[in-house]
This record gives C-alpha cells, sequence and structure tokens, in this order.
C-alpha cells in the first residue's frame, strides 16, 4: 500500500505518531515490576491477542505468517534484550544515544541492498540529528561507562536497523497489523528465551505486577508499534529511521513532570537539534 502523491506526507506522521507513542516504554519499564527482560516478554504476550482482534476486526481473518514479518520480529526482540543487557554495564546516556544510531542504520540498508539513495538535505540532517541525540542523552550528568555495555548498545542499535528494514520489506506485502501480528509472535518466543536466559520471575506473586506490561502492550505496542509499521511502508528508509529519533524526545518531556527529572538547557538543545534534523530530512 503506498500513499498517493498528493499525501505524502501520511506515512511521516504515522511514524511520528508511533514514535511519540512508544515514548512510554522506558516509563513503563521503569515502573514495572517484573525484571526487563520478563517485562518485555509479557507486553509481547499481552499485545499479541489485541493485535489479532484488530486484525479480525480490520479484514476478518488472519492470514499466513509473512516470513519478512518474523524475521523483523526476531530482530526486534533481540533489540529490546540486548538494550536492557546494556543498561546494566554502560550508563542510560550511553545506551540510548547508542541504540538511536539503529535507525540511521536502516537507511543505510535501504541504501546498500534497496538502491533507496537518500537525498542530498538528508547527509546534513543525519549528523544534526545525532548530535541532538548525544545531547539529550549525555544532557542530564550521567557517569558510568562499560565497554562490554557500549558493545551491547551499538548490537542494539544494529538489530534496530535490521528490525525497520525488514518491517519495510514485509509491508511490501501485507497490512501492518499482519506485520505487527506475525512479528510479535516471535518477540514472544525471543522474549521468553531470553527472561530463561536471565533467569526473571515470569510468574508474579501479585497479580497486579501484570498492570504496567498490559499498559506497556496497548499503549507502545499494539498502537505504536503498529503505527510505525504502518509509516515505514509508505516512508522512505532514510526518513523514517530520523523520524524514530522522536521517541527519547518523548520520554524526556514524559518523565519531566512524571519524575520530576527536569530536563537541562543541553538536553533541550539536543531535542530542538533532533526536531530540525528530522524537518531537514522530512524536506
Amino acid at each position: 500500500m503506498s500513499d498517493t502523491p498528493q499525501r505524502p506526507w501520511v506515512g511521516p506522521a504515522l511514524l511520528a505518531a508511533g514514535a511519540l507513542s512508544i515514548g512510554f516504554a522506558p516509563i513503563g519499564l521503569r515502573l514495572s515490576a517484573f525484571g526487563p527482560q520478563a517485562t518485555g516478554f509479557w507486553r509481547y504476550v499481552f499485545a499479541l491477542p489485541m493485535l489479532a482482534l484488530m486484525m479480525l476486526a480490520t479484514s476478518g481473518r488472519i492470514r499466513k505468517p509473512n516470513v519478512y514479518a518474523l524475521i523483523a520480529g526476531g530482530f526486534f526482540g533481540l533489540d529490546i534484550a540486548f538494550w536492557h543487557s546494556s543498561l546494566h554495564l554502560t550508563s542510560v546516556a550511553n545506551a540510548t544515544f547508542m541504540v538511536n544510531l539503529g535507525g540511521v542504520a536502516a537507511g543505510v540498508l535501504a541504501w546498500a541492498f534497496h538502491g533507496q539513495r537518500p537525498t542530498r538535505t538528508w547527509f546534513f540532517a543525519v549528523p544534526l540529528a545525532l548530535v541532538g541525540a548525544l545531547l539529550l542523552s549525555r544532557g542530564a550528568s550521567q557517569t558510568g561507562s562499560g565497554l562490554a555495555g557500549d558493545l551491547l548498545a551499538l548490537i542494539a542499535a544494529l538489530m534496530v536497523g535490521l528490525y525497520l528494514f525488514f518491517a519495510m520489506l514485509a509491508r511490501r506485502t501485507s497490512g501492518a497489523l499482519e506485520v505487527m501480528f506475525w512479528s510479535t509472535v516471535t518477540e514472544v518466543v525471543v522474549g521468553f528465551v531470553v527472561s530463561l536466559g536471565f533467569r526473571e520471575t515470569l510468574l508474579p506473586p501479585d497479580p497486579a505486577w501484570f498492570l504496567m506490561p498490559v499498559l506497556l502492550a496497548l499503549l507502545v505496542h499494539a498502537i505504536g508499534q503498529s503505527l510505525i509499521v504502518a509509516g515505514a511502508g509508505r516512508t522512505p528508509a532514510s526518513v523514517a529511521g530520523l523520524l524514530l529519533l522522536l521517541q527519547p524526545v518523548a520520554s524526556g518531556l514524559i518523565a519531566w513532570p512524571l519524575f520530576h527529572e527536569a530536563l537541562t538547557p543541553i538536553q533541550l538543545a539536543g531535542a530542538a537539534l533532533i526536531l530540525v534534523g528530522v524537518w531537514l530530512a522530512r524536506r
């Protein structure tokens, strides 16, 4: 499904809305009673029936698996696993900045393997947005760094790029909800295996533990990720990757009133640079 020439803004608008929705992901992770890997697993589990109902309501049936969607889900599950692991071995600032490189990787992969050469403006927009991401991540005066954690965060960034790349390939033949459903099937498997590997509690002592994963499943996964996959099928990969840099901006703005974590002037400047970079890339 592609945009008509009169509506080229639809894809980027969907991606931007999705990026804002997944801005709640680190907030929910922080509030969850489960461990980070188990939170991801239950998020996928609760999202699966939601996506199935959404697909049945719109198309009336669940179609056969899309291979690219299954592959995309595997990379997304690994992205979450590597990123969560990196947070224990390096600073949050380092991990957040490095994983944001994944969006740029998606544009490079599409250029290398599918000839989707970015516009000349993109080559100015990317450094600008990445400088903004660096300022946003490091402006909170956080300390602590470790080589192992930095490497895990870089691997997570690569997983993000591969996830976006294969999700875009899947969108060529399948609708956004189909791609999300079958990618989530793979994510459940990856999340279960990773949670067992980290020996995190999967069966909680109190059913109230499920509240936050359910909210994440609805707001971040069923809504946010579906919007991103829908927009990815209508937007050049180079632009799509940069639009996802809106996510840390949204996370910072949400955490400000919720946790009383005011953004520093450096972080606000970084957020502004990201917005300018995204605007340039869209042009």
